[in-house]
């Protein structure tokens, strides 16, 4: 019986103290794991949100871009680390709902070895052509397509990733064959696309709002269920006439498995005050991102549902990386 009595001593004990760690947390720089090479949506929305809790929390947070592997070493390197809130990583659908449909070995479980802080944003996907290209509308590359099956080339960020995945979305969907041409982001792909290598690009609306804006590249269609604010001239799939071609990438940030819940739970309330002041939803929106935010089971949800709804559509296309 004396046994007995010490555990709820014991739990008391160790919810106090991990209740001080909270209170004392941060007492040295984070590190902020980001999957992708500086210059993309995923970096932005990173350093975006590190710079806001380092100004207003006095948070001391370094952005680490570590990219390979479809975003596979990052989350390796995070699911490894020591679950003490000192190493996060910025994770997106590409790696955390994709790559575990995608690979049929990875040396972590995205479900068991990483844990859901916050939902942060999404952004959908544009279909974007070079400045002077013939093609005006979708149907225009979809009449081409159907003309000259597999001649026209679609460049993605990489294979498996969203772009990718509304790519057999949209074959599936208007029973054409397009050419893959996947790339390690957008940053190599653009000069292919601007000099005629390749027909169509697709990638996030936040890495290529820039380019659209700079008059680089012209916008024909979003992946989202409406028109973005930002790109309120460019139609949606839908409205073109491709249905079921509705996908976003989701940002959050996930932390190693078995970080403490106190800590879990200070970063998800720091997030989801952040997202709402008026400078930095700002910021985000700008980036034609959509602000997302809520606990941290609502992240786990929507990326457990994205992955039920995608693995027939990888599984379709027999789409594998290894």
């Amino acid at each position: 019986m004396r046994a007995l009595t010490r555990i709820p001593a014991a739990l008391l004990l160790f919810a106090g103290a991990a209740a001080a760690l909270a209170q004392t947390y941060p007492e040295r720089p984070i590190r902020m794991v980001v999957p992708f090479p500086p210059g993309g949506g995923t970096d932005s929305l990173a350093r975006l949100l590190s710079t806001a809790l380092t100004t207003k929390l006095n948070w001391v947070i370094t952005v680490d871009n570590k990219p390979g592997a479809g975003g596979n070493l990052a989350l390796d390197t995070v699911a490894k680390a020591k679950p003490d809130g000192y190493t996060l990583v910025m994770a997106q659908t590409d790696n955390v709902v994709l790559n575990p449909l995608l690979y049929s070995k990875l040396t972590y479980n995205p479900v068991k070895d990483l844990e859901a802080v916050s939902s942060v944003a999404s952004g959908a996907v544009v279909l974007v052509v070079r400045a002077d290209s013939p093609y005006k509308t979708l149907a225009d590359i979809t009449a081409a397509a159907k003309a000259r099956a597999g001649q026209i080339t679609v460049a993605t960020p990489g294979t498996g990733t969203v772009a990718h995945l509304v790519n057999q979305l949209w074959q599936n969907a208007s029973g054409v064959k397009f050419t893959h041409v996947p790339y390690r982001g957008m940053a190599q792909a653009l000069p292919d696309l601007i000099g005629g290598q390749v027909d169509v690009y697709m990638g996030s609306i936040p890495t290529l709002l820039s380019q659209i804006e700079g008059g680089k590249v012209r916008p024909i269609a979003v992946t989202a269920a409406k028109r973005s604010p930002v790109l309120p001239n460019v139609p949606t799939f839908s409205e073109s006439g491709i249905r079921g071609v509705e996908l976003a990438s989701v940002w959050g940030v996930m932390a190693p498995a078995g970080t403490p819940k106190p800590i879990i739970d200070k970063w998800n309330v720091a997030i989801n005050e952040l997202i709402n002041q008026p400078d930095v939803r700002q910021k985000i929106l700008a980036t034609g991102a959509e602000l997302h935010g809520g606990p941290p089971q609502s992240m786990t949800d929507l990326y457990a549902a994205d992955r039920t709804r995608l693995a027939p559509v990888v599984k379709a296309a027999e789409i594998k990386l290894d």
